[in-house]
């Protein structure tokens, strides 16, 4: 039997957001929802300039999307794509900043998170109606075109290289953290009390109402329905995002399927990990970082986030263990389903 997880619905978010009363009392709210970047964006934002926040806000993401997508034929990343093997091509700033925070994360995970993974990903196509087990052979084939080593980048001319024909870059456990992050930027020019972004996911808490309550924020349980967390963290100007087996997958043979690929293997990862809660000032590096932990596995994965500054990890594994960095601690993170132990790191 076949499943296929869509994550285009709004329900489907990887982190449960809980009731939000009394964050905002007696400040107008202004919301916007829409399906954009492949996924549903949902805007609260509270303060008098509000509405302008919002309208400049959606424009941005419009923005992002129409230079990040694969979707579209003409997009930036669609343009390096083709030209692969072939010339550098020019891009905008955004996309450079985007590619280079790739790069980083490729070196800090020695190669886990790799952008140059979409070789791999088109052979297996999951969330598509073409979804597939590949056979090793094309997966050894494709894995040759993986490795954001042989991205060339250079600042003086804004360009992008990609040195061998057939390799192609996906920015899409990137790029929604780059998005979230230039809406706070929004949300500061416009002087917003608070707000929530919530990108399919990718979440922000924004301020509070008297500059000082934290949010509680509960985490999806990756083996429960939607909206059922195991856990809840409490955070402030935060950026909370989840990888998780759950998001997209199918099944086939009683095996499932899910679309986190290991660089090193063109397989999804499979390493006692099923969903990585990654929380940081910084968006793009909660997106980045939550994939590359769920595949390097927990000891490393630890090891990577103690070495740096202002991130945090909540790391589940399929034996029901909780696994939490040092700033993680009883008075920011409950676990409120007892079916899982909390396990010391070190």
């Amino acid at each position: 039997m076949k499943k296929t997880c869509k994550f285009i619905s709004l329900i489907l978010i990887l982190i449960v957001l809980l009731p939000l009363a009394g964050c905002s009392v007696g400040k107008k709210e202004y919301s916007k929802e829409a399906f954009m970047m492949g996924t549903i964006i949902s805007l609260k934002y509270y303060g008098k300039d509000g509405e302008k926040a919002i309208e400049e806000s959606v424009k941005r993401i419009d923005e992002i999307e129409k230079s990040m997508s694969l979707n579209i034929g003409d997009s930036e990343i669609s343009q390096i794509n083709k030209e692969a093997g072939i010339k550098p091509v020019i891009v905008s700033d955004s996309i450079f900043e985007v590619i280079e925070r790739g790069i980083y994360y490729g070196k800090l995970s020695k190669s886990r998170f790799d952008i140059s993974i979409r070789p791999v990903d088109a052979l297996w196509a999951i969330g598509t109606e073409n979804e597939r087990v590949p056979e090793k052979s094309e997966i050894d084939e494709a894995l040759k075109k993986v490795d954001y080593r042989n991205i060339e980048i250079n600042k003086e001319k804004k360009t992008i290289y990609l040195k061998e024909k057939g390799m192609a870059i996906d920015l899409g456990g990137i790029a929604k953290g780059y998005a979230a992050d230039e809406l706070v930027n929004i949300l500061k020019k416009y002087k917003i009390d608070s707000a929530m972004i919530n990108l399919g996911g990718n979440l922000y808490v924004y301020g509070s109402k008297d500059g000082k309550e934290v949010l509680n924020i509960g985490i999806q349980d990756p083996k429960k329905t939607q909206g059922e967390y195991f856990g809840v963290v409490k955070v402030k100007d935060k950026s909370v995002v989840t990888s998780g087996n759950y998001e997209r997958y199918f099944e086939k043979d009683g095996k499932r399927y899910h679309h986190i690929m290991d660089p090193s293997t063109g397989y999804p990862s499979e390493n006692g990990i099923i969903s990585s809660t990654i929380i940081s000032d910084k968006s793009i590096d909660g997106d980045a970082l939550s994939t590359a932990t769920y595949v390097i596995g927990v000891e490393k994965a630890m090891q990577l986030i103690e070495s740096i500054g202002g991130v945090e990890a909540i790391i589940v594994t399929d034996d029901n263990k909780i696994y939490t960095s040092s700033g993680i601690n009883e008075s920011n993170f409950n676990i409120t389903n007892k079916e899982y132990s909390h396990e010391a790191w070190r």
